[in-house]
């Protein structure tokens, strides 16, 4: 009979896969403030609200240049060594994973679901507990497959938007001019959208909802599903590949920041500057315009990764890396908190600043944010073993109570 699986000790975790968990996290916050604070057409088109010029600009440009995506990518790919690991763990010692993996995966969804209709219509759980169902039949390949099959699911949701671009001269009048008016709303539905969100918590959720279910189906079927599950893969690849715990060479990862800075960053560059002479056009800058990025963007990624891992080869920045880890370890909890602080700060059962902080304003609260859980993160650890919600989602996937304080 096999043994009963039991938790990843503190002594089984790899430091880097943590340390590389806590900077996705944080930097994640850098894209999902606009999403807190100002119209969620914003996020795509950043001419669709706020001021772009003198600081405000840049920040913005900074953003799209080397955080829009990257950390998203950076952090499915960890979420796709994580299954490696588990399973990988658990076939060493004779336990079954399968059972394990769907638990997680299905609670995971459930905690989405909460998160993207009671608290942020721009949930990332509900996706990648849907996806991490699928990828875990691919955890046996070895990487050069992984590497095929994430490139091809990558690609189909990019041509899938190539095709959908190319497609609209051939849609009905009335579907067409209700994508542009998504994309380019009229100054009445920016309104509308500011006003909802600074009312309470109830009146919020009826623009909440019908956001969330539209990223829970359409969104997610036609363009993240495909997305999420290929750069998982690749995150298996390259944790199989040891580029996740930081035993490449040196050149290995220089190599990866080269191409970043010499094929990912100027693409992207060059998709702004593609979006802005045709000026921000909907719907053709959404369909065409923002592929430069999302290309772009996995070039970045892997850049960061190997910033990371090369760092923590450095035995001298081991006091930098800690904090960083133990946000890593609590990622759960402290994206959840992330949502709580900004909801609080721009929501109207809070402070009520939705759509009236600009976006270098947006840039500060994100350091003070950044700050606050890298000082608490590893308080926090210091007297109990998981996060908050780490522990709950543990205590329910292996069907027993926990240990929670530390002795």
């Amino acid at each position: 009979m096999k043994a009963t699986t039991v938790p990843l000790s503190e002594s089984e975790r790899i430091l880097s896969l943590d340390v590389l968990r806590g900077f996705a996290l944080l930097g994640i916050l850098m894209m999902n403030i606009g999403a807190f604070s100002m119209p969620t057409a914003a996020y795509f088109d950043p001419t669709a609200y706020g001021d772009l010029t003198g600081l405000n600009g840049w920040v913005w440009r900074v953003n799209h240049v080397l955080a829009d995506l990257k950390f998203m990518a950076v952090f499915s790919m960890l979420f796709g060594a994580g299954i490696v690991l588990m399973s990988d763990r658990c076939d060493f010692k004779g336990q079954a994973p399968t059972g394990l993996h769907y638990r997680r995966m299905i609670w995971l969804v459930f905690f989405g679901l909460l998160h993207a209709h009671l608290l942020w219509y721009g949930d990332i759980l509900y996706g990648y507990g849907l996806c991490g169902l699928v990828v875990y039949l691919f955890r046996k390949l070895s990487p050069q497959w992984l590497i095929v099959w994430s490139l091809l699911l990558i690609a189909f949701a990019s041509g899938l938007m190539l095709a959908a671009g190319a497609s609209t001269e051939y849609w009905p009048p009335s579907e067409l001019e209700l994508l542009v008016a998504k994309l380019k709303p009229p100054p009445e539905m920016v309104a509308n959208e500011v006003a909802v969100y600074q009312r309470d918590w109830l009146e919020q959720m009826a623009k909440r909802v019908p956001q969330a279910f539209e990223m829970e189906t359409s969104n997610f079927f036609f363009w993240g599903a495909w997305r999420i599950s290929g750069l998982m893969l690749l995150g298996m690849a390259l944790f199989k590949l040891g580029v996740f715990n930081a035993k490449c060479s040196r050149r290995f990862y220089m190599s990866l920041i080269a191409l970043a800075l010499i094929v990912g960053i100027p693409v992207i560059i060059y998709g702004i500057q593609y979006n802005v002479a045709t000026d921000w056009e909907a719907p053709g800058f959404f369909f065409f315009g923002l592929q430069f990025n999302y290309w772009g963007s996995i070039f970045v990624s892997l850049g960061w990764v190997s910033a990371v891992m090369l760092a923590c080869q450095v035995h001298g920045l081991s006091s930098l890396m800690r904090p960083l880890a133990a946000v890593g370890r609590t990622a759960f909890s402290n994206y959840i908190l992330q949502t709580l602080l900004c909801t609080t700060i721009f929501y109207g059962h809070g402070f009520g600043l939705f759509g009236q902080v600009e976006r270098a304003g947006q840039a500060a609260i994100v350091i003070a944010v950044w700050a606050f859980q890298l000082i608490v993160s590893p308080l926090w650890l210091n007297h109990f073993k998981f996060g908050p919600l780490e522990w709950l989602w543990r205590s329910l996937v292996y069907l027993n109570m926990q240990p929670f304080r530390r002795a």
